[in-house]
């Protein structure tokens, strides 16, 4: 495969595809070693022996539970059954085409140009599979509706509007020690540990470094010199630094009204919202459904003396446990990133019912949660 050329009449899809997979990237590699995506059989039988599938709702069981009887001898005993609550998930549909000229090999230095390619392309969509989660929390974070607003209120830690300081003198509206720990705590109570992934923008990242708890993974290379890796770990949960993490700018204010009276308002300098996500065990079920032509290559002979073009496309599932994707604002049979982080198109999985009858997912029993901090 080194001295393959990059054009169609030589052109292997499958080799291809094998050979972009074999190629190392840390966020994807790391994101799964860390089992915050776990693979789910359903997902992949549900859409790989349906064709045309793009939705579907799953049932999902729900846990025994209820408060035990005293047995005595004399007190009946009773039972209840388990609900089972219905699950959407989606497929989310991609894809690209890249165009080359025929002297490019020549202008890469002579690096072959099989390798220079499916090296970029495996981070392509590795960036892209990251973005892909990204706005699927933005939109569970703009869920709305009482069950669904516990979720989001207790799984969220603001600590943009904290002024205090600490013993040490630290502002703590920016990421302190005990940060991430207290976030968990609140999201998920004892289930905390369930947590294996923190994935943050760089000015937080630089923060928790100051403050020297931020501890970088190193590697040791092919001539045995230990190098530091841009994998860290803050508590113990691995850290991917990634500055695509949802930031908003908040507009500064001027002092009005006068001090120690009703309706005054306290100067305030602009400043950044940063918005950290953790992300436990099986926090996503995840599943490569596959395209029929995952990639495809298209020859012009006459455009610029002579090019190629490669097309990549992708169809896949990143279903977070616990909750549903409604597909309420959905123009296509693939969202889009906009309908991804669309609040209305989630909701935390129930059984279907309304009113009183309506039960919801334990919210504790979801490994996601998000830090929002100025830094």
């Amino acid at each position: 495969m080194a001295g393959a050329k990059f054009d169609s009449k030589s052109f292997n899809p499958q080799a291809f595809g094998a050979y972009t997979e074999r190629i190392p990237n840390l966020k994807r590699n790391e994101l799964i070693k860390s089992r915050a995506l776990k693979g789910n059989q359903d997902i992949k039988n549900t859409f790989s022996s349906q064709t045309g599938t793009s939705y579907a709702t799953l049932p999902m069981h729900g846990l025994i539970g209820g408060t035990a009887q005293n047995y005595d001898g004399e007190t009946d005993l009773t039972s209840d059954s388990t609900d089972t609550f219905e699950r959407g998930v989606v497929v989310v549909g991609r894809m690209k085409g890249w165009t080359e000229r025929d002297f490019s090999e020549d202008i890469t230095g002579g690096v072959s140009f099989m390798d220079n390619v499916a090296a970029q392309v495996n981070d392509y969509k590795a960036d892209l599979d990251q973005l892909t989660i990204v706005k699927e929390l933005e939109g569970i974070f703009a869920m709305t509706g009482k069950e669904n607003k516990t979720f989001v209120d207790n799984h969220t830690s603001d600590i943009t509007e904290v002024t205090a300081t600490d013993k040490d003198g630290n502002v703590k509206n920016v990421v302190q020690a005990d940060t991430l720990n207290t976030a968990l705590q609140r999201a998920s109570g004892d289930n905390k540990s369930k947590f294996t992934i923190a994935i943050m923008h760089s000015a937080v990242a630089t923060n928790l470094e100051n403050l020297k708890l931020l501890k970088y993974m190193t590697q040791t290379d092919s001539n045995g010199i230990e190098r530091q890796l841009t994998l860290a770990t803050w508590n113990g949960r691995l850290v991917l630094i990634d500055d695509s993490m949802p930031t908003e700018e908040v507009a500064a204010v001027e002092e009005s009204g006068t001090k120690g009276e009703s309706g005054y308002v306290a100067a305030q300098e602009a400043y950044t919202k940063y918005t950290t996500f953790a992300l436990g065990d099986g926090a996503f079920d995840y599943e490569d459904i596959g395209a029929k032509v995952p990639y495809e290559m298209y020859r012009n002979p006459m455009k610029n003396g002579g090019e190629d073009t490669l097309f990549m496309r992708q169809r896949k599932v990143f279903a977070p446990y616990g909750i549903s994707y409604t597909k309420k604002k959905q123009a296509t049979n693939s969202p889009t990133d906009a309908e991804l982080a669309d609040g209305s198109n989630w909701e935390l999985v129930n059984n279907g019912k309304t009113g009183q009858d309506k039960k919801v997912i334990d919210h504790k029993a979801i490994p996601i949660a998000r830090i929002i901090s100025r830094g």
